[in-house]
């Protein structure tokens, strides 16, 4: 295997949804997986770019998340790459984020996955709302002056 073991740091940053949605919140949560999973998403098999949360019951769970399986591990240890993965929050975070879900268009999705300096994994979660096409091209005009304001101001 040529990917190197991730112990510490960002693990992967879905750099799409800061583009497609308008951010109004974050939290930190953690996530409940299995042994199989941690080392899959150590060595940097996973994909959050289509992740969203979803609630069932009174637990919120992280969807849509894609953890491949390792290619050197057993045959024995199967699970579903892409399985609902249970969000480990206090039950009053729970219940604001359930609050903010019910508004109308509201959405909350996975911005970053990474090891703290404890070594456990963590989700950043976003709240926010879908951008339109015009919101997206405000954010190209002003991410494009910011570039050519700095061109300008380093040839100076």
């Amino acid at each position: 295997m040529t990917r190197s073991l991730i112990k510490f740091g960002q693990v992967t940053e879905n750099r799409k949804a800061r583009f497609n949605y308008s951010i109004e919140d974050t939290i930190e949560a953690g996530i409940s997986l299995t042994g199989a999973e941690i080392k899959s998403v150590r060595y940097g098999l996973v994909t959050i770019v289509d992740g969203f949360v979803q609630k069932r019951g009174g637990n919120l769970f992280l969807a849509g998340v894609e953890i491949q399986r390792l290619p050197t591990a057993a045959r024995i240890i199967n699970f579903d790459e892409r399985r609902p993965r249970q969000l480990l929050l206090h039950r009053s975070q729970i219940n604001r984020m359930i609050g903010q879900l019910q508004e109308k268009g509201a959405t909350i999705f996975p911005l970053k996955l990474y090891f703290n300096n404890r070594g456990k994994l963590k989700v950043l979660l976003g709240i926010g709302h879908g951008k339109q096409r015009t919101d997206k091209r405000e954010t190209i005009k002003t991410r494009e002056w910011e570039r050519n304001k700095s061109r300008i101001m380093k040839g100076k």
